[in-house]
């Protein structure tokens, strides 16, 4: 599996615990976040994840910020990008079953790193229901 990733300074500590479990499932990873605190704008890391995943150069996305909003609209402004923000694993779990959500947006300074992570590996571990959701979701693209 492909997965990009990609934060603003909230998150550094999230992207490295959320890659070292990517790693320990040999997936392929595109880093496109800073690793440092220092201030930077948040839309200059998600554009790069929603434009390999609007393009399908990877399999889903993963971008943090301080609430997950910012950097989820960024995202959302892609075709072919539904962006759900999280705040826990079982709104991961919804936002794939659901809503066949490819990019999980997660907030930092509302969720611990453990919480992070296991939201990831639920989202990533989660397939489309379809059926009457099919519908639904092919109604969101503008």
């Amino acid at each position: 599996m492909k997965i990009a990733i990609g934060n603003d300074h909230a998150g550094p500590d999230y992207k490295k615990a959320i890659l070292e479990m990517l790693r320990s499932k040999e997936y392929e990873i595109y880093n496109y976040g800073t690793d440092t605190f220092d201030s930077v704008d948040y839309p200059d890391f998600g554009h790069p994840v929603a434009k390999d995943v609007s393009e399908g150069k990877v399999d889903f996305g993963i971008v943090i910020c301080g609430s997950g909003n910012g950097i989820a609209m960024t995202v959302n402004k892609h075709q072919n990008v539904r962006a759900a923000l999280c705040w826990t694993k079982e709104i991961a779990q919804l936002a794939r079953l659901h809503n066949d959500a490819n990019i999980i947006s997660i907030p930092a300074r509302f969720t611990s790193i453990p919480q992070a992570v296991e939201m990831v590996e639920t989202f990533l571990s989660t397939a489309f229901e379809g059926g009457r959701h099919a519908n639904r979701v092919s109604k969101i693209k503008c």
